[in-house]
């Protein structure tokens, strides 16, 4: 029986319809219907109004009534989110963003993979977002002007690198055309829409080089200051970054004590390195065409729902569906989409290879498989869109990376609990995961909060440089995903440290929660703590500690 709606299930409506329309592209993105015509406006004033609504939803959540448990977390979740999400405005850090993976750049172009072509209809409104870019573009730049003359100035490496993903981001919509020129009504309108697009492109490229990249600073770093407001935003919880940094260390340290035991099995003599090379050497794990490493995917994805379901979880039939797909970028990462409010577009797997990737090596992405799949990002957000009793920006827009990230990695380490990991090269692949993420808790924390690197590293400040190294020693990751990764990390500050410091508190939960609930067996956490939804740390390790 669905829950009846209190007046803070329909304050957070209210504001997730607000989001809706202040931004499209979000619709989209988490399966809103009735705005995927329309683009988001970047221009400081519409980013004023985005705030404008996220502060009047705070102050009337405080007068709210709160009639039961449900709203007591819908409250504490969506209260903390939107005074870190405000802070960041007030300071000028949502107007003119510009980093390689998550700015508005980014956001228009990978929209229109999220767009059905199958119909008429899909078709036709696919061509007109299509031609509502152009303008959206000079909103982009507006933004960019405003953060110019305001600041916080922007970093050099980011401009450059936005500048050049301007350059091809009208092939890659294009790429999502080919059913749409195929349409003798549309191709015409498809032909010109394209022209405007890559003008608009060149023209935000020309911007961002002319205009934006002479005031830009060669620093990297954000400093101390601010990445107390970005941290926090991402992970969903205050933490303290010496803590969260010396964490980070021991957490590497013991990851690679767990690598060092495989190695010495696979190559005896031999060291982690040597391992991950012999690895790379092995027929079995080796696929040489991209369609077929997505075959794979989604042959290993169909194989964990079948397998999990009724054992260690509940999985709802709706959610049996997933999708692997290619996406017509090539950044070199995998990435999930959520299923749409009405399950119309099931919940998708990307996989944007670069170019010059031709082997894919299965022992490094099973435990992707499951990060991205079941039980990881797929069954956590899914199950909060099939509830019956969350609100609607519960069950589509409650996501912080603390909470959903260390979700994932929680659920990389709990396949290899339940057996899913026993081949060494699966369970190798699982751990270079794991050492990644630890490595990025240094990395991120070091370098934006300028702290003292390792003498390994020669000592002295972090900088870019000693990033890269402190990578290219700690993990196995193919060379050009893994620039893009630290790029990531310089320009989107905050974010990547919060995968391994949200399955920290995901395992201290899991810990506490079933020492105070002993009747409870791990189906039972699993099955609780999906039913929150979307929550922050510190309110997902309150409920479910409760007695």
């Amino acid at each position: 029986m669905p829950r009846t709606p209190t007046a803070v299930d329909r304050l957070a409506d209210t504001y997730l319809a607000d989001q809706a329309s202040l931004d499209p592209l979000f619709a989209t993105e988490i399966g809103i219907g009735g705005h995927d015509h329309l683009l988001t406006d970047f221009s400081p004033g519409a980013c004023a109004a985005r705030t404008a609504a996220a502060r009047a939803t705070v102050h009337a959540l405080a007068e709210a009534p709160i009639i039961d448990d449900v709203d007591r977390v819908t409250v504490a979740t969506m209260s903390a989110s939107l005074h870190r999400e405000i802070a960041l405005a007030d300071t000028g850090e949502r107007v003119g963003d510009c980093n390689v993976i998550a700015s508005p750049l980014q956001a228009v172009r990978d929209v229109f993979d999220l767009m059905s072509t199958s119909t008429r209809d899909a078709r036709e409104v696919f061509v007109s977002r299509l031609q509502a870019l152009p303008a959206c573009v000079d909103t982009v730049i507006d933004g960019l002007r405003h953060r110019v003359a305001h600041g916080p100035a922007l970093a050099r490496r980011q401009v450059e690198l936005v500048a050049a993903q301007a350059d091809d981001a009208a092939g890659a919509i294009a790429a999502d055309t080919m059913a749409i020129a195929a349409d003798p009504a549309l191709s015409r309108p498809l032909e010109v829409a394209l022209g405007d697009v890559r003008l608009a492109f060149a023209a935000l490229a020309a911007v961002l080089r002319t205009e934006v990249l002479p005031t830009a600073t060669d620093d990297d770093a954000v400093g101390r200051e601010r990445y107390l407001r970005f941290l926090p935003a991402y992970l969903g919880a205050d933490v303290d970054p010496d803590e969260a940094y010396a964490y980070g260390l021991d957490r590497l340290a013991s990851i690679i004590s767990e690598q060092s035991t495989i190695a010495a099995d696979l190559v005896p003599g031999g060291d982690v390195r040597d391992a991950l090379a012999h690895l790379d050497t092995l027929p079995q794990y080796a696929i040489h065409d991209r369609h077929a490493f997505v075959e794979w995917m989604q042959e290993l994805s169909d194989r964990a729902v079948d397998g999990l379901t009724g054992t260690h979880f509940d999985i709802p039939s709706r959610l049996t569906r997933l999708e692997c797909r290619l996406a017509p970028s090539s950044t070199g990462i995998i990435y999930y989409t959520q299923p749409s409010a009405d399950l119309t577009r099931p919940g998708r797997m990307w996989w944007s290879v670069p170019p010059e990737q031709t082997v894919f090596h299965t022992w490094q992405e099973t435990t992707t498989v499951f990060h991205e799949g079941v039980p990881g990002h797929h069954l956590q957000l899914g199950s909060a869109i099939v509830s019956d009793d969350l609100n609607s920006w519960r069950k589509l827009a409650s996501f912080t990376s603390g909470h959903g990230e260390g979700w994932a990695l929680y659920a990389e380490r709990l396949m290899g609990e339940l057996g899913w990991l026993d081949d060494p090269g699966d369970r190798m692949g699982m751990l270079d995961s794991q050492r990644l993420r630890a490595a990025r808790v240094v990395v991120d924390i070091g370098l934006h909060c300028g702290l003292p690197a390792p003498a390994a590293l020669g000592g002295g400040t972090w900088n870019a440089d000693k990033a890269w190294q402190f990578l290219t020693e700690s993990v196995a990751m193919d060379r050009a995903v893994l620039r893009f990764e630290l790029n990531r990390y310089l320009g989107w500050p905050g974010q990547a440290p919060s995968y391994a410091l949200g399955q920290r508190v995901w395992e201290q939960t899991r810990t506490a929660a079933l020492a105070a609930h002993p009747e409870w067996s791990l189906k039972d956490f699993h099955t609780r703590a999906l039913a929150l939804g979307g929550v922050s740390l510190d309110v997902l390790a309150d409920e479910l500690t409760r007695v």
